[in-house]
């Protein structure tokens, strides 16, 4: 699933709004135009897209969600996925596709950033999104 789509209209990213990091990660990454537009959806706001997820089995709180054509990208893979799309424009970007672009690499780094995650949300007083939908 390493392939690169040709062009692409639909890609969304779906992410925790209420996780500071999910929400400035987000709202930082940015994918090459050629790709078409990256949309990003807060799944605390949307039931039907937690209901995809469910479906798919994928759970939001142990990872950020990639929709990229037909194929669904969770957690480290969504990672890898979103670093090889990146634009590498501006130094978060580049930082981004260095530390990301490995599959081991976003395998090994995964983990920790979701447990930074679930800690903030903890001291925030911030149910995850399962617990409170």
């Amino acid at each position: 699933m390493n392939s690169e789509p040709a062009s692409n209209d639909d890609i969304m990213l779906i992410y925790d709004g209420d996780c500071p990091l999910c929400r400035n990660f987000s709202q930082a990454v940015r994918i090459r135009q050629s790709l078409g537009k990256l949309q990003l959806l807060n799944a605390r706001d949307r039931p039907d897209i937690r209901r995809e997820l469910q479906q798919r089995e994928l759970d939001i709180d142990q990872g950020i969600v990639l929709k990229l054509g037909d194929s669904w990208y969770h957690g480290a893979a969504a990672m890898q996925m979103l670093a090889i799309i990146s634009s590498r424009s501006g130094l978060f970007n580049r930082l981004n596709y260095w530390l990301f672009k490995s599959p081991a690499r976003a395998r090994l780094l995964y983990p920790p950033m979701r447990a930074v995650r679930n800690t903030l949300l903890k001291l925030l007083g911030i149910a995850k999104i399962n617990q409170g939908a």
